[in-house]
């Protein structure tokens, strides 16, 4: 009963959408299992780009079922937008799934998102401003909605109301912001609860039927390690669980049924948001890489900082997460490049120097990156197909990446398009 978890070992963007749209051509399932619009994954088609935001990458693949577990935030009315962008490219979306438990982001939890961040002013946390925070804060204090209660209209209509006497006291009392009413979010709500109604079901039952059809099961992570509340660089994290941990109860299975776990890995790193980054690059090589990579966010269009791979916290998430392989992706980007440099160890604030990813944030912030560097290579990698098509340099760079981590490459991403792929080894 085979479950494969792939997830983002990094700080986001590292290209799980592609991975998991390549992986997704021998799985009768993809299942998201946990965030909500504020993550974006890209898919490209031909000249097609896809960006996704709720919706699985596995949608792709019509004889595939997408599932959006119950550990997603949902925005209903952007869900829709996506489902009819999909449809007007010809992706058909009959075989989206959505689970009943999964909790549904409501516009006051935007609004609430976006005034604790112009609340906190230099010491905001870049989020989306998608309302993914207040979002889990209710589902986590027991008084969010949930996607079975959206398609009930009237009991979504009471809900709501009982919602907002509290939340109202929060606009207006600390905010000073406008109340919402009740009978305008049902009204703003309705279509998009009237279209998703016929796929809302019990998607836990759906993904446990199909494992004991032997079917392969990818379980989807969006955001990464780096940003899970528990075990990433809080509190510049996600409001969820996107490591390995979060799949099973985000998507409702078993930790038995997993057999593989897959951590993308960006050749570089990157990350949006606040936070503290050993590798990030203030010079002309790290703008070089953003403008080559296009390190644009998909969902915020919000410029990226980047840097050196960094394999001391990559070192962590494996560690976090039982890796089982890796996906190396946008090693195309790298090309052009005399040296390329890789972070082995940490120069702590002290001036002692270590292999472990410290916990405190305060000293993570103050450490310095101790480098080993390797040559470039300039030759177009795109039209690889195996390992041995790959520049020797590239080669070279790609195996002190899985030697250094541990953990044995299984893909290489080569390029933007869909099979642009170098595959070691199938996880499935």
């Amino acid at each position: 009963m085979p479950a494969i978890v792939v997830i983002g070992a990094q700080w986001g963007d590292e290209g799980k959408g592609k991975i998991v749209d390549h992986l997704a051509e021998r799985a009768a399932l993809v299942v998201r299992f946990q965030g909500g619009n504020n993550a974006g994954h890209t898919v490209m088609i031909g000249d097609t780009v896809l960006k996704l935001h709720q919706v699985p990458s596995g949608i792709t693949r019509p004889n595939v079922a997408a599932v959006m577990g119950h550990g997603m935030v949902i925005n209903p009315p952007a869900l829709v937008e996506e489902l009819e962008m999909l449809e007007s490219h010809g992706v058909v979306t009959d075989n989206l799934h959505i689970s009943a438990n999964a909790h549904v982001v409501m516009p006051y939890h935007l609004a609430l998102d976006a005034l604790e961040e112009q609340r906190r002013g230099p010491l905001a946390l870049g989020t989306t401003k998608r309302g993914i925070g207040p979002a889990y804060t209710d589902k986590v204090a027991r008084r969010g909605l949930r996607m079975q209660d959206l398609v009930e209209v009237d009991r979504f209509r009471r809900r709501t109301a009982e919602a907002l006497e509290r939340v109202n006291l929060e606009l207006t009392r600390i905010y000073g912001a406008e109340p919402m009413c009740a009978d305008d979010i049902v009204e703003q709500y309705a279509p998009a609860a009237r279209r998703l109604a016929p796929l809302v079901t019990d998607t836990s039952l759906l993904i446990h039927e199909a494992l004991g059809r032997d079917e392969n099961v990818l379980l989807e992570g969006a955001q990464a390690t780096m940003l899970d509340i528990d075990v990433g660089t809080y509190p510049f994290v996600t409001s969820s669980s996107p490591s390995a941990g979060g799949a099973c109860l985000g998507a409702g299975i078993s930790p038995l049924h997993v057999r593989e776990v897959i951590g993308v890995v960006k050749a570089y790193t990157s990350r949006v948001g606040s936070g503290p980054f050993p590798t990030e690059l203030h010079d002309a090589v790290g703008d070089w890489i953003i403008e080559r990579g296009h390190e644009y966010g998909t969902s915020t269009g919000r410029r990226r900082r980047c840097g050196w791979i960094d394999l001391v916290s990559l070192r962590y998430a494996a560690r976090i997460n039982g890796l089982t392989g890796i996906a190396l992706t946008r090693l195309d980007i790298l090309s052009g490049l005399n040296e390329l440099k890789l972070c082995v160890r940490y120069r702590l604030p002290d001036g002692t120097e270590t292999c472990e990813y410290p916990l405190d944030t305060n000293v993570l912030a103050q450490t310095e990156a101790v480098y080993e560097s390797l040559p470039g290579f300039e030759e177009d990698i795109s039209g690889a197909r195996s390992f041995a098509e790959l520049p020797e340099n590239a080669q070279a760079y790609c195996q002190r990446v899985a030697e250094l981590l541990g953990v044995p490459l299984a893909l290489i991403s080569v390029g933007a398009e869909r099979n642009d792929l170098v595959a070691l080894r199938w996880p499935m």
